[in-house]
Parts: structure tokens; sequence; C-alpha cells
């Protein structure tokens, strides 16, 4: 896989979820099992809005070629997918997101790639 593949499908899946996440955020809410009141749509929406930020990232990095810039953003999008496991997780744990595990598994999907790239993608991505 080339690195502006993986971009590209980070902007699509995440682009899906998180215009979904504004659009409609109560259902989006129960869809996960997480009890939905105003306060709790209206925080979903502005969580929405740092992931619409991350593909608008992604989005526009696919075709850059300077590999300082590629190192950095694929290190920047690894951590965060960790983070997203790790909340999402602790989400599911802590019993507040009760069917949580499909985001787990594709925040580990896009760890695992962006980890690839990281570790073990060597010269042009």
């Amino acid at each position: 896989m080339k690195l502006k593949t993986l971009l590209v499908l980070n902007a699509v899946v995440f682009a899906g979820s998180a215009l979904t996440a504004i659009l409609f955020s109560e259902k989006v809410l129960s869809m996960y099992g997480v009890d939905s009141n105003p306060a709790a749509s209206l925080m979903g929406q502005y969580s929405a809005l740092g992931t619409l930020a991350m593909v608008f990232v992604a989005w526009f990095a696919r075709n850059v070629e300077d590999r300082k810039a590629q190192r950095a953003i694929i290190l920047a999008f690894l951590i965060t997918n960790i983070i997203g496991v790790i909340i999402s997780i602790s989400g599911i744990i802590s019993g507040v997101m009760k069917n949580g595990w499909p985001v787990v598994g594709i925040y580990l999907l896009f760890t695992t790639a962006y980890a690839y790239f990281q570790f073990f993608k060597e010269g042009e991505s």
C-alpha cells in the first residue's frame, strides 16, 4: 500500500464518520449505546469537528512528497489512532459505550497501517 492510498482511505472513512456525527449526533450516540442528551450531542458534534480536521489534513497531505513532512503526518496520525483505541476501550470498559468494538477495530486498523509506515516502510511512501 502507498501512503497516498492510506491517507485517502483515512480521509474517506473518517469523513463519513465525522459528517454523520455532526448531522445526526443523537442517532450516532444511540447507535453506540451512549445515552443521549443535548450536552452529549453537542460534545459529539465538537468531537466530530476534530475528526473532520484530521480528514482535511489527510486529504490535503495525500500528495505531499517531502519525506520529513510525511514522517510528521504519519507520526501524528499514529499517535492519534493509538489514543483513539485507548479512549474507545476505556469507554467500553466503563460501560459508557456499549457497542464500541467496531470503533476499536477501525482505530486499530489505522494504527497498524500508520505503524507500518512509521517503523517498517523505507524510502518513498
